[in-house]
């Protein structure tokens, strides 16, 4: 795992995820192997049938010369032409978004895991925290009284 983006299940319901390579230059590669990223402001965009990964910060790396890369440039995500197609079709049907999850290294290769998400109002935000305290909750006084057991037994 290079970089992970927290923030987004948070901010965004998701309703599909997608495993999609990155485009990248040497001295992107290098400063990624280092774990240095930044997925915080990063989003993803279909222009004219190709899908950009825009707003992803990687640094510069410390040891290129005059050909490093430009930390926010947009970068290219290679998917196969019927995702992009199906990717089209749910964003048009509106209020869908593409939200960049994380990234990480498979087989030596850069990938993001691309999420079709819908955002999240604030009282939707609200009822998920409630939800995960009342789990957190549950599971506290589960551990509780197994314990009060295991005491008991022994």
């Amino acid at each position: 795992m290079i970089a992970q983006n927290r923030r987004a299940r948070h901010d965004y319901a998701v309703l599909e995820e997608f495993e999609a390579g990155v485009a990248l230059m040497g001295t992107e590669v290098k400063s990624l192997r280092l774990g240095r990223a930044s997925l915080v402001d990063a989003y993803a965009t279909v222009d004219e049938g190709e899908v950009w990964l825009r707003g992803l910060h990687i640094p510069e790396y410390t040891h290129g010369s005059w050909t490093n890369h430009e930390p926010r440039r947009t970068r290219k995500l290679l998917l196969h032409k019927y995702e992009i197609e199906r990717l089209i079709g749910k964003i048009r049907e509106g209020g869908l978004t593409l939200v960049p999850m994380s990234l990480y290294f498979s087989d030596g290769k850069v990938k993001c895991e691309l999420a079709l998400a819908r955002g999240k109002k604030t009282y939707d935000k609200r009822q998920d925290l409630a939800k995960k305290d009342a789990e957190r909750d549950m599971a506290r006084a589960i551990g509780r009284a197994a314990k009060g057991r295991a005491r008991s037994l022994s």
